[in-house]
Parts: C-alpha cells; structure tokens; sequence
C-alpha cells in the first residue's frame, strides 16, 4: 500500500467519526491558542515597558537615599544608616560632575487641590526646571518652573491636562490661584497631554517648585535624584563621579544608591521573559493533555477497529502500512489542532488590545512555530503506542474479534 493511499484510509476513519474527531482535537485547539495567547501577553507587556521606560529620557540615572544591596534581591535600606539626600547636594552634582547634563531633585507627595467649590486630592511632584528636559514632559500653555521660583520659594504650579480640564473646563486656567494643602498657589502652565505610563496618569499631576514643595511636605530631604549623562558610554564614569561628590559630603559614606535606566530595563525584561515562559509552560500543559486525549481515543480506535486491522492483514498489508495509518491519523488530528489553535491564539491577540488597550499583546512567528511543532510532536509521541499496538496485532486473533 503507497502512502497516499494510507493517507486515505486514515482521513476516511477520521471523517466517519467527526464529533469523536472534533472533541479530540479540542485540547490540542485550546493548549495551542493558549500558548501563543499567553506568550503574546507576556511579549507584548515587555515590549511596553521597554517602550515605556525608554520614552521617560535617555541615559538617566536615579539616585535615591540609602544604600540598597544589589545582590540577593531587594533589601530595604538600613534606616540607622541613611543619611538624606538634600537640595545642596543635587546642586553640588551639578556644579562638580561634569559628566552629567543634569541632575534634578525631586520631592512627591498628596495634598488637597481645590479651586472654588471644586477640589480633591491629588499627587504634587517638586522639583525644578531641568525636569521638563529630563523625563521628556513639557508644558503646552504658560510657562514651567523656573530656576527664580526654586530660589524665591515661589507658589506657583504647573497642571496635568486632566486637573486643568477637571477644575477649570474650558476656562484659561494660567494666572488663577488655587488652593493646594492650605497654601495658595498661582497657576503658571499647562503640560502637554502624556496619558498613562507605567501605570501613572501623568496627565493627573501637578508640578511646583522643589524647595516650594519641600516646605509643603515639611521636609528637608528628598525622594531622589534623577541625573542624565549625554551619552550612553558616559553612564560608568558618571557614576563614579557621583559616587565621589556624594561620598565626600556624606561622611565618606556611601548611604545612596545609584540606579541606571539600563539596570532598570534588563531587570524588568529578566523578570518578563521569566514570567512569559511560565505563562507558555503552564499553557503547555494543556497541550499534553490534549495529547493524552488523542492517545486515549486511538486506542479505542484500535480496539473498534480490530476486525478490520485483521482484514487489511490477511489481503497483505504490511505492519509498516498499518503503523503508518494510525500514525498519520494521530498527527491529522494534533496537526489540524493545532492550525485552528493558531488562527484563534493570533484572532484573540490582534483582538484584545482592541477592546482592553491597558494589555498589549505582541504575536511573535516563533510563537507560532513553537506551537505548531509542538502540537505536530505531541501527535507523534501519543500516537505511536496506540499505532504500534494496532501493527503488532495477530491476523487471525483479529478476524476473530467480534
């Protein structure tokens, strides 16, 4: 017997039994489209955190209070050793670490913003000019800090696009005092409309100056440092100068740590490609049971076909012919299984961020191929025990079988 003709007969038995076919395939339909749906998530949130921390400035570096443990995961700083990090010393960095384009200091918290009978609460970033240039957010109307508000302590703010639209419509926001944490402040600028990053409405912020904000807070730290160096190859020597300022006017101790965007980018995309192939092997579980099912319905294929296999022998046909006839209809089942798991898995991924835009998905070809051989092996490895058990059978015990 030629392989099409094994071919043939094997379709024919799938076919004359299309509900039974239908149901096996199913596990290896849903394993297939939830490895590549689960993978596109996973690929898909990497890309926009990439994205996302990339599109926040090039080469910055965060330096923030207390000295963090770099090995064995996260170690909150030692509070009996943290020295604060001060306004002078975001200024001495910029005075002596020539390396850096900019060095920013910046202080956050929450306080109430109300402006006639309208108010709620709402997150205050202080810090000064440079951060517009820093973190790529520029004003769209009025005005941003200046370098003479950080000086003069000067109440003044800049608003989000969202509390501008929030409290004053379609009325010109620039010039009106507001009300923030019991402290009147006059509205200088609007910032551009961002939307959200990481999470963060930046559209829902509002900006006043560092020394401003830490008189709000009644603070004479701050939260953290972000510098900026003008070239990617820049970034270790600035370190190293930062370290140098710092340490000298901190006791020669080094109670600060220094985070680049780099490290930043390669934990967070250690991290997802971890959980990405977590979310693909939980996914491929599926997939083995899919393919105990296919084992388990062609050995009650074998036994219903018993009588026949007894016939195809007795008119010559070899143990090869009737291995591959049952191998071939094995891998029909996982192979077509497989090619619809793939149009739903890449359907539902295209569709997705249509309707939750908060969940990016990224359908990758390896992904796909991945998948596919994976659902084509698991027919092979599942359908050779049935297939051989079928071969080995006796002719004459077979025509028996009743």
């Amino acid at each position: 017997m030629n392989f099409l003709e094994t071919f043939r007969v094997a379709f024919e038995a799938i076919v004359s039994n299309k509900v039974r076919s239908g149901l096996t395939m199913l596990g290896v339909i849903i394993g297939v489209m939830a490895v590549i749906l689960l993978v596109s998530i996973g690929a898909g949130a990497q890309a926009y955190i990439t994205k996302e921390l990339t599109g926040m400035g090039t080469n910055l570096l965060v330096i923030t209070p207390g000295k963090t443990s770099m090995r064995g995961g996260f170690h909150p700083p030692s509070a009996g050793t943290v020295r604060k990090l001060t306004y002078d010393d975001s200024q001495a960095l910029r005075r002596r670490a020539w390396l850096l384009t900019d060095a920013v200091p910046l202080v956050f918290g929450t306080g109430k913003l109300k402006y006639r009978n309208m108010g709620r609460d709402i997150m205050i970033i202080g810090t000064t000019p440079e951060f517009q240039r820093v973190r790529n957010l520029f004003v769209d109307t009025g005005s941003y800090i200046s370098q003479g508000d950080v000086d003069s302590k000067s109440k003044v703010v800049v608003l989000g696009t969202k509390v501008k639209e929030e409290l004053f419509g379609s009325e010109n926001a620039l010039g009106k005092v507001v009300v923030l944490s019991d402290a009147r402040y006059r509205v200088v600028g609007v910032m551009q409309k961002k939307g959200t990053s990481l999470g963060m409405d930046i559209d829902d912020i509002v900006y006043i100056p560092v020394t401003s904000g830490q008189e709000l807070f009644d603070t004479d730290s701050l939260f953290e440092i972000i510098a900026s160096t003008p070239r990617a190859e820049d970034v270790d020597r600035a370190i190293a100068q930062i370290k140098d300022v710092l340490i000298k006017r901190h006791a020669h101790k080094e109670d600060f740590t220094i985070q680049t965007q780099g490290a930043m980018l390669e934990t967070m995309n250690t991290i997802l490609g971890v959980l990405t192939a977590v979310l693909g092997g939980i996914a491929g579980i599926s997939l083995l049971v899919g393919g105990i099912g296919i084992m388990n319905i062609m050995l009650v294929s074998v036994r219903e076909r018993t009588r026949e296999i007894g016939i195809r022998k007795a008119l010559g046909a070899r143990n090869s012919d009737i291995l591959a006839q049952f191998m071939i209809e094995a891998i029909t089942l996982s192979g077509a299984g497989g090619v619809i798991g793939i149009i739903l898995g890449v359907g539902l991924a295209l569709v997705i961020p249509v309707f939750v835009d908060v969940l990016p998905t990224s359908v990758s070809l390896w992904s796909i191929l991945m998948a596919f051989f994976f659902s084509a092996a698991v027919g092979i490895f599942f359908g050779v025990y049935p297939a051989r058990k079928a071969s080995l059978q006796d002719p004459i015990q077979a025509l028996r079988w009743e």
